[in-house]
């Protein structure tokens, strides 16, 4: 158990620094599309959508990145960060199984990402005294 509290802040480090290279997709949209998904789109709704949605996506791994180094914001910050994993992850697996191959490294990643998280919350959660 003390080994996931030890190490954890590398692997939201990691995990902050991949997902936020999706701030990308808010200078370049249909670039960010076309390597998540595969696939291409069209109009300033799209657009603006992809934009936004990136620049969240980013922002999880910037509150990932902060978690890593402020360890008293850190259940805080990795829980918001896997929260929002699983609903992209669930996401994905109910309405958009056509582009799972495409964004099978997301997937997996996300997923190691919630299994970790789960780990560390129990950690915590065991190692504190009950008063």
């Amino acid at each position: 158990m003390n080994f996931i509290i030890k190490n954890i802040k590398w692997v939201m480090m990691i995990s902050g620094v991949l997902t936020a290279t999706m701030l990308y997709g808010l200078f370049a949209p249909q670039a960010a599309v076309e390597s998540m998904f595969g696939a291409s789109f069209g109009g300033p709704l799209e657009t603006l959508i992809i934009r936004s949605w990136s620049s969240l996506v980013g922002l999880i791994g910037l509150v990932l990145i902060y978690g890593a180094f402020s360890e008293g914001n850190r259940v805080f910050c990795i829980s918001i960060a896997a929260l929002s994993k699983v609903v992209f992850v669930s996401l994905v697996l109910i309405y958009g199984q056509a582009f799972l191959g495409t964004v099978a490294p997301a997937i997996i990643m996300d997923c190691f990402v919630i299994v970790l998280t789960l780990s560390f919350l129990v950690s915590v959660r065991v190692q504190r005294p009950t008063m």
